[in-house]
């Protein structure tokens, strides 16, 4: 077993209930992880100056909402956030998807299982580029530069467009396929090796956040286009 000085990663816990905060601390510094521990927005707030790997978001909380806080820190930062209710309604897992949460786990929980999330958010965040697309691929499109290696992309105007993770592969595996409609599970496949056990709005949730950032008008997308009950298409020239 790593001892918590190894990098096995930094997991920062925001839950107003106490016996929560401590049954995952106690476990995850078990198990080789740095643990830090929140009560509410501001202790978390403090506690984010330092490098997190991983925020274990409660969605329920006095004061402001574990989904308020989490849009919150995805307008500032990609580190990974998993959210964790007593509410395992459809609903919330929508709204907290759209506010770019990386995972969802309805109380009670079993503590391997949020483990085992936890592990699969640092996995997809140590990838350096997805399955579809060469490290060193550069595609350009409609005067957008992608540059898959570097996991950076440059609007027309020259400017740098902080995407998510997420936000990025899902770009990314699109762009790669121009013309070639893409169903839900073949983009779950590509981007988050189906992480969100086929919950297809994961994906609509995700499209909607990136035409946000490269569309002009995103209530009638030029470069991303749905494709009514299979999934999505890039319909953007690409020139690699």
């Amino acid at each position: 077993m790593a001892s918590p000085n190894e990098a096995a990663g930094h997991v920062l816990v925001v839950d107003d209930d106490q016996r929560i905060r401590q049954m995952l601390s106690r476990y995850f510094e078990k198990e080789g992880y740095r643990v830090s521990v929140a009560a509410d927005g501001q202790a978390m707030r403090a506690q984010l100056t330092d490098a997190v790997d991983v925020i274990l978001l409660d969605v329920v909380m006095p004061g402001e909402d574990g989904l308020t806080l989490a849009r919150e820190i995805r307008g500032k930062s990609d580190v990974g956030i998993i959210m964790l209710t007593g509410r395992d309604e459809v609903l919330d897992r929508i709204v907290g998807l759209e506010v770019g949460a990386d995972d969802y786990i309805p109380k009670p929980f079993h503590l391997r299982e949020v483990l085992a999330r936890v592990k699969s958010v640092l996995r997809r965040r140590a990838r350096p580029a997805i399955r579809s697309a060469p490290a060193a691929e550069l595609i350009c499109f409609e005067g957008w530069r992608l540059d898959v290696g570097r996991r950076q992309l440059v609007s027309p105007k020259g400017e740098d467009v902080a995407l998510t993770s997420g936000e990025f592969d899902l770009l990314a595996a699109l762009a790669s396929h121009p013309g070639r409609v893409l169903g839900r599970e073949a983009l779950m496949d590509l981007t988050r090796g189906r992480s969100w056990e086929n919950f297809d709005r994961a994906i609509d949730a995700q499209v909607a956040r990136l035409r946000k950032k490269i569309e002009a008008d995103p209530k009638n997308p030029t470069l991303v286009k749905s494709v009514r009950n299979v999934g999505y298409v890039f319909t953007g020239k690409v020139d690699r």
